[in-house]
C-alpha cells in the first residue's frame, strides 16, 4: 500500500518534469495508517456531511493526496495522474479545492493549511453542541492534517495551534512529519525548535516521536489520539524524505525536484516494485479502495440523521439548511426592510454615524437573522464593533465545554484569524466574519487572496478605513489598502458612505456564496446622505445627487464626481458650492468598485455617461481611479501624519472646496 504511493508519486513527477516527490514518499505510510484504517469517508461522494476532513498542509506534497484519492476510490482516473501538473488537469500543482474530488481545500503556502483544518475542527465541535442531543449525534467526525517542518516554521502556526489549544480542539489530530529536510537541506542550521515542548505549551496531547515508517505505531498514535477527551493531538512521526530512493533518500535533492529516470529505476528495484511507470497491482487498489466502507458508513449515518430527523425535525431541517450554506427564506425581505428603516432613521434624525458602528447596528439584525453567522476580532472588539446582543463571547470550560458563544476573541493574529475563517467556512455550517483596523489586513492577506482563490464566503470587517482615524498615524492609517484590496480577483469590497450603504454591503456580502468581501469602514461620523432610491446601491455605484437637487434642475450634468466611503460628503458639498457658481455637478457614490465593474455596460454609462468629465475623491493612492477614465482624482498618494482627523484632511487639501476648485479646472479645459 506504501509503496503504491511512493512509485505513483515519483511517476507523476517525473512525467511532469516538475514537483515534490520527497515527502509524499516520506508520508506513505503515515497515509497508510490514516487513510487506511481511521479516516471516515465515502469516495463516491465526498461531500458527506460528517466525513472526516483531511488536510494536506504541506500541499507541495500533492501527489500524496492524488494517490490516495485514486487508490480509494474517487473520480480520479490515472490518466488525471499521467497529466499531473498539467492545464485543467484535476492534479494541479498544489491542491485546490472544488478542482479534484476529495480535496477539501487548498494548500500550498505554508501553515495556513493547519489553520485552516483549526477552523474546519471548531466548526464541527461548534455544530455538534448546538445540533447534538442525547441519543442523536448528527455531528461527529474528526480533522486531521498532515504538517511538515516547513509549515511549523511559518508564523502562523504558532497564531492557530495556540488557539486550538485554548478551546479544546480534541478532534483535531495533526501528524507532523519530521524529516528535518527543506528546500535548503537539512534544517538544523535554522530550524531547532523543540516541537514537543512547543505544542504541549499550547495545551496539545503529544504523541512521539515515534518511527513514521512503522504503520503499526502510527496506527496506534491515532488511536490515542481519537482517545483524547479534551486536548488536539499532534503525533511527532520521524521519517525519511524519499524514503526508497537509493542516492536522494535523506536528502534535500528529494525535495522539490525529479528523482530522475536512472534514480526512478533504481528506486524501483530497491523498493521491489516490478510493476511499469503508472501501473498499480489489483492486490494494492484491493487493499486500499474505500468505496463499499464508505457507502455502509454514511449509510449508517444516514440511518441515524432520519431518526434524528423524526425526534427533532426543525433542528434536523435548520442542520441541512446550514450545511447547503442556503440563507433563510426570510433573509431577503427582512434586509430589505432594515435598508429602509435605516434609511428612513437618517432622513429622520440626520445623525452623524461612523460606518463602523452602522456596521454594528446591521449586525445586530442579521445575527438574529442568521445563526449561522460567526463573528470575531482580533483583538480589537471595541473598535471594530463586531460584536452584538446575538452573539455573546465564545468560552470553553477547562473539560472543553462551550458557552454557546458565536463572538470570537482571537488575539492579536489577524493571519491565524482569516485562515481559520478560511477554514471554517470550508467546513460548512457557518458564515465567519471578523474584524481589525484595514491597515493591518497586510498580515491577513495571504489567507485573503486564498479566500478569493477558493471563492468561499468569508467576511472581512475592516475599521479606522483611512486618515480618518487621526492620531495614530501613519503606521495605522490606511492609504494603500482599499486598492490593493481591489486588485484581489473575487474579492468584493465595500467602502460604505452612511449606515443604508453599510446595510446594502452587509447584505451583499451575506448573500455572496462564491467569494469573501470586504468591508471598509470609518472610524469618525459621517452625515447621513439623502438618497433618491434605494435599489440601485447593490450594483456597487449609483447616481446619489443630481444638478437638480442644488437647484440646477434646468442644467445638464457639466461633471460627474465619483467617491466612496466618508469622502461622499465633500462630493455633496461640493456639488452645493458648484451650483452657485452655475456649474452642474452629478454626484455618484461608488461604495464597491469591484461590484460595479461586473455591472452592464449600459448601467455603468446611465451612472457615468459619456462626454461628461470624471473626477474622483477618495482619501488613499489615486492610481485605481484613472481606469474609470477620471479628468483628475483628488487623494493621497503619501503616507500619513499623527493629527486628529480634522487637521489631517485640511492637510492633505481632502476638502469639499478643493474639490470644488478642481471640478472647477476640469471643467474649464
Amino acid at each position: 500500500m506504501a509503496d503504491s504511493i511512493r512509485a505513483l508519486a515519483m511517476d507523476a513527477v517525473q512525467q511532469a518534469n516538475s514537483g515534490h516527490p520527497g515527502a509524499p514518499m516520506g508520508m506513505a505510510e503515515m497515509a497508510v495508517a490514516l487513510w487506511g484504517r481511521h479516516l471516515k469517508h465515502n469516495p463516491v461522494d465526498p461531500h458527506w456531511a460528517d466525513r472526516d476532513r483531511f488536510v494536506l498542509s504541506n500541499g507541495h506534497s500533492s501527489m500524496l493526496l492524488y494517490a490516495l484519492l485514486h487508490l480509494t476510490g474517487y473520480d480520479l482516473a490515472m490518466s488525471e495522474l499521467r497529466n499531473f501538473r498539467q492545464l485543467h488537469s484535476k492534479t494541479p500543482g498544489h491542491p485546490e479545492v472544488d478542482v479534484t474530488p476529495g480535496v477539501e481545500t487548498t494548500t500550498g503556502p505554508l501553515g495556513q493549511g493547519l489553520a485552516n483544518a483549526v477552523g474546519m475542527a471548531l466548526a464541527e465541535k461548534l455544530l455538534a453542541a448546538e445540533f447534538n442531543r442525547e441519543g442523536h449525534e448528527p455531528v461527529g467526525h474528526h480533522t486531521y492534517v498532515f504538517m511538515g517542518d516547513g509549515c511549523l516554521m511559518e508564523g502562523i502556526s504558532h497564531e492557530v495551534a495556540a488557539l486550538a489549544g485554548v478551546w479544546k480542539l480534541n478532534r483535531l489530530i495533526a501528524l507532523y512529519d519530521d524529516n528535518g529536510i527543506s528546500i535548503d537541506g537539512p534544517v538544523t542550521p535554522w530550524y531547532m525548535d523543540d516541537a514537543a515542548q512547543r505544542f504541549a505549551a499550547y495545551g496539545w496531547h503529544v504523541i512521539g516521536p515515534i518511527d513514521g515508517h512503522d504503520a503499526q505505531a502510527v496506527d496506534a498514535a491515532l488511536q490515542r489520539a481519537r482517545n483524547e477527551p479534551v486536548r488536539p493531538s499532534i503525533v511527532i512521526c520521524k521519517t525519511t524524505i524519499g524514503k526508497g530512493s537509493p542516492n536522494r533518500a535523506g536528502t534535500g535533492k528529494a525535495h522539490g525536484e525529479p528523482l530522475g529516470a536512472e534514480e526512478v529505476k533504481l528506486t524501483r528495484a530497491a523498493l521491489g516494485w516490478p510493476h511499469e511507470p503508472f501501473v498499480v497491482p489489483e492486490a494494492a487498489y484491493e487493499a486500499w479502495d474505500a468505496r463499499a466502507s464508505g457507502a455502509q458508513a454514511q449509510a449508517r449515518w444516514a440511518e441515524r440523521f432520519e431518526a434524528y430527523r423524526a425526534a427533532h425535525p426543525a433542528l434536523a431541517a435548520e442542520f441541512e439548511r446550514r450545511m447547503r450554506g442556503e440563507l433563510p427564506a426570510n433573509f431577503v425581505a427582512a434586509t430589505v426592510e432594515a435598508i429602509i428603516a435605516m434609511q428612513a432613521k437618517g432622513e429622520a434624525t440626520h445623525e452623524a454615524v461612523a460606518t463602523r458602528k452602522a456596521s454594528q447596528n446591521a449586525l445586530e439584525v442579521l445575527t438574529k437573522l442568521l445563526p449561522e453567522m460567526l463573528g470575531g476580532s482580533a483583538d480589537l472588539t471595541g473598535s471594530n464593533l463586531t460584536n452584538t446582543s446575538s452573539t455573546p463571547p465564545l468560552r470553553f470550560d477547562l473539560a472543553g465545554r462551550g458557552n454557546g458563544g458565536r463572538h470570537i476573541n482571537y488575539g492579536v493574529r489577524e493571519f491565524g484569524m482569516a485562515a481559520i475563517m478560511n477554514g471554517v467556512a470550508l467546513h460548512g455550517g457557518f458564515i465567519p466574519y471578523g474584524g481589525t483596523f484595514l491597515t493591518f489586513s497586510d498580515y491577513s492577506r495571504n489567507a485573503i487572496r486564498m479566500a478569493a482563490l477558493m471563492r468561499r464566503r468569508v467576511i472581512h470587517v475592516f475599521t479606522h478605513d483611512s486618515i480618518g482615524l487621526g492620531e495614530d498615524g501613519p503606521t495605522h492609517q490606511s492609504v494603500e489598502h482599499a486598492a490593493s484590496l481591489r486588485l484581489i480577483p473575487h474579492l468584493d469590497v465595500w467602502r460604505p458612505a452612511d449606515p443604508a450603504e453599510t446595510m446594502v454591503a452587509w447584505t451583499a456580502a451575506l448573500g455572496r456564496a462564491n467569494g469573501p468581501s470586504a468591508l471598509l469602514l470609518t472610524r469618525q461620523a459621517v452625515p447621513h446622505c439623502p438618497k433618491p432610491a434605494l435599489h440601485d446601491i447593490g450594483k456597487g455605484a449609483y447616481v446619489l445627487a443630481e444638478p437638480s437637487e442644488v437647484g440646477l434642475a434646468a442644467k445638464k450634468a457639466d461633471a460627474v464626481i465619483v467617491a466612496s466611503g466618508s469622502e461622499v460628503q465633500l462630493a455633496l458639498h461640493a456639488q452645493a458650492a458648484l451650483a452657485k457658481l452655475g456649474i452642474a455637478v452629478r454626484v455618484v457614490s461608488m461604495p464597491s468598485t469591484t461590484t460595479f465593474d461586473r455591472q452592464s455596460e449600459s448601467y455603468k454609462r446611465r451612472v457615468l455617461p459619456d462626454g461628461v468629465p470624471r473626477i474622483a475623491v477618495e482619501a488613499g493612492v489615486t492610481d485605481l481611479w484613472w481606469k474609470y477614465g477620471c479628468a483628475a482624482v483628488v487623494g493621497i498618494d503619501r503616507y500619513g501624519e499623527s493629527a486628529p482627523a480634522g487637521a489631517l484632511f485640511k492637510f492633505f487639501d481632502l476638502t469639499a472646496d478643493n474639490v470644488a476648485q478642481v471640478v472647477r479646472k476640469v471643467v474649464r479645459r
